[in-house]
């Protein structure tokens, strides 16, 4: 499997959202999306993102920037989270990987000695035109929405 790369076609892929709704990204054409991948929901890295991207959610939204995290946790769990932080960003449930596996955020991780396989937190902007148009891969999630900010402009 090769990992997606900026300016080739973004893998399409069609998940439900924490409302049990399907979304599916070639519906979104004409938008940006930034689709950011993290580990899972209620924990305390990925609370600080995700209430960053929602503390800055009007940004991207004045830049047409559509926001969707994505990670294996259940639809029913995700819906939990929204309501526990009254997060903004759509939500989507990925426990098959249907999304993970084919952008390449899982695999070995490292933690405390450990070594194992999950999710590597990473962010991924499509085009309007559905190309990758920029990759942060393995990334820290304290401080991330805003050089992602900061990289858009």
């Amino acid at each position: 499997m090769t990992t997606p790369s900026v300016g080739k076609p973004a893998p399409d892929f069609t998940l439900q959202t924490d409302a049990g709704q399907a979304f599916t990204l070639s519906d979104r054409r004409g938008k940006s999306v930034l689709i950011y991948f993290y580990p899972q929901a209620d924990t305390p890295a990925c609370n600080d993102q995700n209430l960053a991207f929602t503390a800055n959610a009007d940004w991207f939204a004045e830049r047409d920037v559509v926001l969707v995290g994505i990670s294996p946790d259940s639809v029913e769990k995700l819906a939990d989270f929204r309501q526990k932080y009254a997060l903004s960003p759509i939500l989507l449930s990925d426990p098959e990987h249907k999304a993970i596996g084919p952008y390449g955020v899982w695999g070995e991780k490292k933690n405390y000695g450990r070594t194992y396989q999950g999710l590597i937190r990473s962010t991924v902007l499509v085009g309007p035109d559905g190309r990758i148009a920029q990759i942060w891969p393995n990334i820290r999630a304290k401080g991330h929405v805003e050089r992602v900010m900061k990289a858009l402009g």
